[in-house]
């Protein structure tokens, strides 16, 4: 298959160049060369404005003058890869590590002009040689991921990105990759498993979670079901169920489905809970709450318990005990929206206990947080739109794979 061919954006050359830069004028300065300094700026005021046939020929003249001027040779090799003359860039970067094997950055960029190229062996072979020298070099573990990717190596590029992804938490370009990584890794697992045993339960459960995940709720009950009927024993399936028909707003049968669950593993911290909390929702406090407490017990700090505890209480009279609960779980949960409701909750509960001053706060703190966490998701589509037309546009991006065209 050949290669996929991309290339780095150009706010990511300019940032190396940028910081490339200082390097080469304090080498300059120890040199006490004005004119060489002065050139040296030059090309950089012409690399930031664009101007690349300008820095290029400064650049140059500036090797001509000091051909052991290792660092002139890299930021040269820069401008001609930036110019798509990658061959040209290749011999810089070249001249540039054999002055200075560790120069920073120069592995870098000879292993993606050699990955335009297609030369996708030397190409990995340079920018991994980056990665020993700079660890910490986020965007080199990056292009390791990207050539491995093209190399159709999807593992080992999981591996290069999660340590891109661990560096560099959010950069545009590394979230992107190693998504696709990771989901040409699972989808190869996934086509291996349904070659192995085409007729298993677990193809069902696969195909119910991708459904899940795809917001068909009722397409996922329909393959869980078919899991079932599979392996009608089989620990954690009923359970999933059980929060298929919850989201589909079926909570008759996700209890039917949760008790069935608790049958085949009575030790079931995770489904004893989300029954516990169905029954609270259905007007059983006693029994939601018993439920609660005991799967506390066999797993301590269950998402939202405080929360539901709270709402068992506040249901059976227990009002100072249901405030508390609230108060706890405004001050523990991370959840924002469950947070909001605890507020929301809690301004119910302190009128009940005629605290009217304290239920007008809780109430104007719940509002605010409303209005807040709809700002946010505002402010998270939007950034997602952005997020998206940056993915679209960063020329750093393989295009489409050639297979598919």
């Amino acid at each position: 298959m050949s290669a996929l061919l991309g290339r780095p954006s150009r706010s990511t050359t300019l940032t190396v160049f940028c910081l490339l830069i200082f390097l080469c004028v304090a080498v300059v300065t120890r040199a006490q060369n004005a004119t060489v300094e002065e050139q040296f700026r030059q090309a950089t005021d012409a690399m930031k404005a664009g101007r690349l046939d300008d820095a290029a020929q400064t650049l140059s003249s500036i090797v001509s003058a000091s051909p052991t001027f290792a660092e002139a040779h890299l930021n040269l090799g820069l401008v001609r890869e930036e110019q798509g003359k990658n061959e040209e860039a290749i011999a810089s970067f070249r001249k540039a590590l054999a002055l200075k094997p560790r120069l920073r950055g120069a592995n870098l960029f000879l292993g993606v002009a050699q990955y335009r190229l297609n030369d996708l062996t030397n190409a990995l072979a340079a920018v991994r040689k980056e990665t020993l020298f700079y660890p910490n070099d986020a965007n080199a573990w990056m292009w390791v991921g990207v050539i491995e990717l093209a190399a159709n190596n999807p593992g080992e590029a999981v591996t290069a990105l999660d340590k891109a992804y661990k560096l560099a938490p959010d950069n545009i370009d590394i979230l992107y990759h190693r998504g696709r990584a990771h989901l040409l890794v699972s989808k190869a697992s996934y086509e291996r498993m349904f070659r192995a045993d085409p007729k298993s339960w677990r193809v069902h459960q696969v195909l119910a979670q991708a459904d899940s995940e795809s917001d068909r709720h009722m397409d996922a009950i329909s393959e869980y079901q078919t899991a079932i009927k599979l392996a009608p024993q089989q620990p954690g399936l009923h359970e999933e169920l059980a929060s298929e028909y919850s989201k589909a707003g079926k909570p008759e049968e996700a209890e039917t489905e949760l008790r069935q669950e608790l049958d085949i593993d009575p030790h079931s911290a995770v489904a004893l809970y989300k029954l516990g909390t169905l029954l609270v929702e259905s007007g059983d406090a006693a029994k939601g709450k018993t439920a609660i407490e005991t799967a506390l017990r066999e797993r301590p700090g269950l998402k939202n318990s405080t929360y539901y505890l709270g709402r068992a209480e506040m249901s059976l009279g227990n009002n100072d005990v249901a405030a508390e609960r609230f108060k706890q779980a405004i001050l523990s949960d991370s959840d924002p929206e469950l947070i909001e409701q605890s507020w929301y909750q809690l301004a119910i509960v302190y009128r009940k206990l005629h605290r009217n001053d304290e239920a007008q706060k809780a109430l104007a703190t719940f509002q605010k947080l409303k209005d807040e966490n709809a700002e946010r998701q505002q402010q998270r589509l939007d950034r997602n739109r952005e997020t998206q037309d940056q993915v679209h546009a960063s020329p750093s991006n393989p295009p489409k794979d050639p297979d598919k065209d």
